[in-house]
């Protein structure tokens, strides 16, 4: 029989950023704002060569004679389609019945194929207007495309992964009121195919007069693919191309080579004790044989061997697969593959079933495959299979992975200090959950692999090093003493020596399943009371107040547009340049740290730019600072010196040249604006609680001028202001004060300067969902009116960064199952937009939608 699977993650990505600025994130888009009205979108798709679409997902034939429900993991739950609706629980669910009508798959403008098929319960009355036990099933994309290329009328199907709408076609067509919809990472359709038909005795009889050469011709063209060969071990040949089977004992997980192929290397041995190593040179990382632990069997088609320097090696020819199964006793027998479609059947269980035995005598397979956090001894080197909280780069070659495995290691472990910024994640747990976290250091290789991993995935990391150390801490019972205390810090060094590595494990791993179940024994962590350190992780200023009380938020929109609700597949299949009414709830968003949507934008050129950061920042200064020559101050302006208190006890005092206004000094306003030259940002910082404007200068050439102006040219009490190094021209000039003028701002300031005043704006990407479809959505323009905070507030105000923040958790809770996210009325506006290759597309902006609030977690009107 023919088993057929077809896997590949999705590979949809936009990137948003300026045609020429650099590419704001690794998770943007490539933003370019042509006009006021609209963003140009560059959205790339990795389109698989099959079905021509992004999305790749499973679909598997079993075996004859099979059931449906044969091989359909255990965990899954079947559901008569009598009993779905809007309200039924998805998870873990299946839907199985008869395929009565298939329509073929079309292909919108969209560019993702969608297919229709009626599926209806064999083995229930075939009444359906009592019993309901027909249902339209939908299939997207390469799901789609598969469904039709394999699956036929009668044949029986289950399904599972599947969300569900309502029939908009339940009026005419008297089907059930729902329908099914397949998707997503998680979709997979079980197929058994309708036994072919008994053959007619009438054409027997007439084959029977048929003479030898035409029935031999007939036979020949009739008959069945041969079945792959398998050569043992011990009798490969040097050359040709063969087929084998064998049992993980060493391995490698795939590394980049030094070309364009990702290279694997293991060895496997069988029942003829000949242990054989393997080089595997593919493009492609799925390609690789996906081998989670020794034991491991691995079935590999069209290689052959080959002799290197007094030593064979299997390397792989065209058309190589490669199918890997767990070695464990027991197990179920689900392919890992890095194929398109294979073929698997009773004669291949039977040789993976005789390896697992012969492997299980030879003690092959690992009696601890891992070792568990609880169980860890100093100096040791081990396997640990855990799963990722957070993640942050250390240097430019390390980076921190704080994992758990729900045990908690007996020795005390290496505290890693981290900066709550560069935290991917969350910076903070509860104790409780904090004495079961490890920070494990991954160098070189390792660490640029881990830029792909994301928190909350399975993973096994393999020769993880403990290495025994000391810590010096202040002891209790002296203020002037400190002690000793041992402590185990965990390093995965760099290259692959020893089969070192880190391996993504997948959700129906049974070592997952058996970590998910140990987590799940854990008591939920009590609440405990927050502290400065758990807001540090979103926003860059400091927390100054704490709202521990809960907020009830809606949504509402605030247009006038006379527009019915539609879905958000009616908003795909519309043109641009309508508005439409939607109700969506939030899947995820973009950036994931709410300071990363700050941004600063020119209304001149259109440009936009990312907010330095402090380090930076601190880094200009100090280089203005360096150019300590003498200046000549303009004419207008008396100099001075004013004293920067020590940032230390017994660090002297620091001064600091200062430039003032002729004009504003015989108003008696000298605190009004000054020029300060030579000061570091701290400094700076610290002088602007006594000063309303601060303009920090340099010299150049003997003149005063200046900072770059990627620096801010302009501080007023904690808001800083930067200008646009395209649009200005820049000077130092004395501000006009016309008579009367009671208050100099940054608008009076930046135009005495000469310098093209930038914007602080908020910018985010909003993925929408509903029962039909997604759809991903910009909001930039009514951002401020839709949290109710101005951009600017954000950037200086811890509140309003907190009003932020709690909406954002509100409509998109962490951890939180799409049914606990609330239901938001929206108005979007589509628009049409061309990419960087000219291509047409339609983008889709949030407008005149608010997101409404007690008055009581506004913002104060001036933060400063």
């Amino acid at each position: 029989m023919t088993f057929t699977q077809c896997s590949s993650k999705r590979q949809d990505r936009i990137y948003l950023g300026f045609a020429s600025a650099p590419v704001l994130g690794t998770t943007y888009l490539n933003f370019c704002v042509s006009t006021p009205a609209c963003f140009s979108i560059l959205q790339a798709y990795r389109l698989p060569s099959s079905a021509g679409h992004g999305d790749v997902m499973p679909v598997r034939v079993l075996s004859e004679g099979a059931g449906p429900g044969a091989e359909v993991p255990k965990h899954l739950t079947r559901i008569p389609i009598s009993l779905i609706s809007t309200s039924t629980d998805c998870s873990n669910n299946t839907v199985k019945g008869k395929v009565v009508s298939k329509c073929p798959p079309v292909s919108p403008a969209s560019q993702n194929f969608i297919l229709k098929t009626v599926i209806q319960e064999d083995d229930s009355p075939q009444n359906a207007a009592s019993q309901n036990p027909s249902i339209n099933v939908f299939l997207f994309g390469a799901l789609a495309w598969d469904f039709n290329q394999t699956v036929n009328q009668g044949d029986l199907v289950v399904v599972t992964g599947f969300t569900v709408g309502k029939s908009p076609t339940f009026n005419k067509d008297k089907l059930h009121p729902c329908n099914l919809q397949l998707k997503g990472d998680d979709a997979c359709v079980y197929v058994s195919h309708l036994p072919p038909p008994p053959p007619d005795p009438r054409a027997l009889r007439t084959s029977k007069r048929r003479s030898a050469l035409s029935a031999s011709a007939e036979v020949s063209r009739s008959a069945k693919a041969p079945k792959p060969a398998y050569v043992k071990l011990s009798d490969l040949p040097i050359g040709p191309v063969v087929n084998v089977y064998g049992v993980v004992v060493f391995f490698k997980q795939p590394y980049k080579s030094r070309g364009d192929d990702f290279h694997s290397y293991f060895k496997i041995t069988d029942q003829s004790n000949e242990t054989i190593k393997c080089t595997i040179f593919c493009k492609k990382l799925e390609d690789h044989p996906k081998i989670f632990q020794n034991g491991d069997i691995v079935r590999m088609h069209r290689v052959k061997l080959q002799q290197r320097n007094d030593s064979t090696w299997l390397v792989k020819s065209p058309g190589f697969s490669a199918l890997t199964f767990d070695g464990g006793q027991g197990r179920d027998i689900e392919p890992r593959t890095s194929s398109l479609s294979f073929h698997f059947d009773q004669e291949d269980r039977r040789i993976v079933e005789e390896l697992r035995s012969w492997s299980a005598s030879q003690s092959i397979l690992p009696p601890v495959p891992t070792v568990r956090l609880s169980d860890v001894q100093p100096k040791a080197y081990f396997d640990l299979t855990c799963q990722l909280l957070a993640k942050a780069p250390m240097d430019s070659r390390c980076t921190v992975l704080r994992v758990w495995d729900g045990t908690k290691c007996p020795h005390n472990l290496q505290k890693v200090i981290v900066d709550p910024y560069a935290m991917e994640g969350p910076s903070s747990f509860s104790k409780k959950k904090e004495s079961l976290i490890a920070n494990i250091l991954v160098y070189d290789n390792h660490a640029v692999f881990s830029t792909q991993l994301k928190p909350g995935d399975f993973l096994r990391i393999y020769n993880l090093r403990v290495i025994p150390g000391t810590a010096k801490v202040q002891d209790l019972t002296s203020s002037q003493s400190e002690e000793e205390v041992q402590q185990l810090a965990f390093h995965l060094h760099g290259g692959t020596t020893y089969g070192r590595g880190i391996r993504v494990l997948p959700e129906n791993s049974p070592d997952v399943q058996e970590l998910k179940r140990v987590m799940e024994t854990l008591p939920d962590d009590e609440e405990e009371e927050l502290n400065d350190s758990d807001l540090l992780e979103i926003w860059s200023t400091p927390p100054e107040s704490l709202d521990a009380e809960a907020v009830e938020y809606s949504t509402e929109r605030s247009c006038s547009h006379d527009v019915q609700p539609v879905t958000l597949s009616e908003v795909k299949r519309s043109h641009p340049g309508r508005v439409h009414h939607v109700r969506v709830q939030l899947r995820s968003y973009e950036p994931s740290r709410l300071h990363q949507a700050l941004k600063l934008y020119c209304s001149k050129c259109r440009s936009m730019q990312d907010v330095p950061d402090d380090e930076e920042v601190a880094g200009l200064f100090s280089e203005a600072s360096k150019d300590s020559g003498p200046c000549s101050p303009p004419p207008w302006a008396l100099s001075g010196q004013v004293r920067v208190p020590a940032d230390s006890p017994g660090s002297p005092d620091r001064s600091l040249s200062v430039h003032l206004s002729t004009q504003l000094m015989s108003e008696d306003k000298t605190k009004e604006l000054i020029f300060l030259m030579g000061s570091t940002l701290e400094e700076t910082c610290r002088l602007s609680a006594g000063y309303h404007n601060i303009v920090p200068v340099r010299s150049s050439g003997g003149d005063m001028a200046l900072l770059d102006l990627s620096a801010p040219f302009l501080f007023r009490g904690r808001k800083r202001y930067y200008g646009c190094k395209q649009c200005s021209e820049a000077a130092v000039r004395e501000p006009s004060c016309a008579d009367g003028l009671e208050l100099i701002d940054e608008k009076i300031v930046a135009e005495a300067l000469g310098v093209q005043l930038l914007q602080f704006v908020l910018l985010m990407k909003l993925e929408l969902q509903d029962a039909t479809d997604t759809l991903d959505a910009f909001l930039w323009r009514d951002a401020e009116s839709f949290f109710g905070v101005k951009a600017e507030e954000a950037a200086a105000n811890q509140e309003a960064q907190n009003i932020i923040r709690q909406t954002m958790e509100f409509l998109c809770p962490a951890g939180g199952s799409t049914g606990e996210r609330p239901w938001m009325d929206l108005c979007l506006t589509a628009y049409g937009a061309e990419d960087d290759g000219g291509q047409n597309q339609t983008c889709y902006q949030i407008c005149h939608s608010t997101i409404t609030r007690p008055s009581s977690t506004r913002p104060n009107a001036n933060p400063a």
